[in-house]
């Protein structure tokens, strides 16, 4: 990975398709949050929940400031149809000396889930990260009870590598147990062709 590359993760990054446009989180359009953050069953397996606006300003203040600290790239989902913010999503455990990073910490709204957005913000992101960034290693995770979210990420053609136990401690203080999966770099052109050929540019 050379600097040129490191550097793209400090530029503005854009990603779009057809059905979705990703945008930088610090953008003015993060206050949108509002329309669709609060609701509770969201937030079950997300170790956190936003509530009200006070929650919803600190995870924006939070999110930037991660972001300024070089741990992450978080975006804002942008719904193509209906040109609504539906939700964020990120590149976070940015690892530039191993050339890693894990894809998570995505929310979509309530009508935004299971209409093909998060799979679609899956292959930008995807795309960007192994064609553009050059990782190596692009790793997901998910809340061992959180079975839908498995089987979202095994669709997407990822590895099931084993789970973590005690990962994490949720906002009620409870340990967690996670499990990783993952696509490296030499599985990525053949994954993009069976997996994401209604995406191919």
């Amino acid at each position: 990975m050379d600097e040129m590359q490191v550097q793209l993760l400090q530029e503005k990054i854009i990603l779009e398709n057809d059905f979705v446009r990703l945008i930088p989180f610090e953008s003015e359009r993060n206050k949108e949050l509002k329309e669709i953050a609060f609701d509770n069953t969201i937030w079950t397996y997300m170790g956190m929940y936003i509530k009200d606006q006070k929650h919803l300003d600190q995870y924006i203040k939070d999110t930037v400031a991660q972001k300024q600290q070089g741990s992450c790239y978080p975006f804002l989902i942008i719904d193509k149809q209906s040109n609504q913010v539906a939700g964020s999503t990120r590149y976070g455990y940015l690892n530039i000396a191993s050339q890693k990073c894990e894809i998570g910490w995505t929310w979509l709204g309530k009508r935004f889930q299971g209409t093909g957005l998060n799979k679609a913000c899956k292959f930008e992101l995807l795309n960007f990260g192994f064609e553009s960034v050059a990782f190596r290693r692009i790793q997901f995770s998910a809340d061992k009870e959180n079975l839908r979210s498995q089987k979202a990420i095994a669709k997407l053609g990822a590895t099931k590598e084993g789970c973590f136990r005690n990962n994490y401690i949720d906002v009620a203080g409870n340990s967690r147990n996670d499990v990783y999966f993952s696509i490296i770099k030499e599985e990525w052109p053949l994954i993009r062709q069976q997996r994401f050929s209604d995406f191919s540019t």
